[in-house]
């Protein structure tokens, strides 16, 4: 599809602000309006609509804030339950849990960088996880699973469909929730998501296929970074 509109605008009501699509409130794939609760997050999308360019095919990857507020509204509200639960299952098999045994730089590595956000973890919400060395599976604490369980339930549901896609494209909900309090910007936690990929670049170099990859992961982090900060810290707003 092209794009058929010319103007771009945001729109505020009693329930939250409306981006405009020549004067026309914007719709989700869904046909819900599409609704925020920050002029930022509204503004910030019609800038994304605004950058198309006049009889260019709209293409939904240059759109991914628009994204994340579409399926915030379509998809979460209906799976809310399902949404909360496929994020806080990380708490089970996180990153930053599984530990190298050898060479030393890399284990000194891993504990430098991960070790902060384990023990961040467990003085903001009292989730004590477990390390291993090796890639064995641990079993975590029940408590500690529950208790970040009731984090990621926090969070509004504009809020979760960020908190969703950084848990799953870090490998780790501790690293997502950093991200949605502020532990975290987006570089830090690139780096804490990419460091054993990036420790392997160092070591041996690159290759086209996984600095693409790497590339999207940035990307990704980077929009779910940036969707959380224009919520305004929204994870009790919705």
């Amino acid at each position: 599809m092209k794009r058929f509109y010319k103007d771009t605008g945001v729109e505020e009501g009693e329930d939250g602000f409306r981006v405009l699509l020549d004067g026309k409130p914007m719709r989700t794939p869904a046909k819900a309006i599409l609704l925020v609760p920050t002029r930022a997050l509204a503004e910030a999308i019609a800038d994304e609509w605004a950058a198309v360019p006049e009889k260019a095919e709209i293409n939904a990857a240059h759109l991914p804030l628009t994204r994340l507020a579409a399926t915030g509204i379509d998809r979460v509200v209906a799976r809310r339950a399902d949404v909360i639960a496929d994020t806080a299952k990380y708490a089970g098999s996180d990153l930053l849990c599984y530990r190298a045994t050898a060479p030393d730089s890399l284990v000194k590595l891993q504990q430098e960088l991960w070790q902060p956000l384990l023990d961040w973890a467990a003085e903001r919400h009292g989730a004590r996880l477990v390390t291993a060395d090796g890639i064995g599976f641990v079993d975590q604490p029940e408590e500690a699973k529950a208790t970040l369980h009731a984090a990621v339930s926090a969070h509004g549901d504009l809020a979760l469909s960020a908190l969703y896609n950084l848990t799953h494209t870090a490998g780790s909900v501790v690293i997502a929730l950093a991200v949605s309090e502020g532990r975290l910007d987006a570089a830090a936690a690139f780096a804490a998501a990419q460091m054993d990929e990036l420790y392997q670049v160092d070591r041996w170099g690159d290759d086209p296929l996984a600095e693409k990859h790497r590339e999207g992961v940035r990307r990704d982090i980077e929009t779910c970074t940036r969707f959380l900060s224009l919520l305004e810290n929204a994870r009790l707003r919705g």
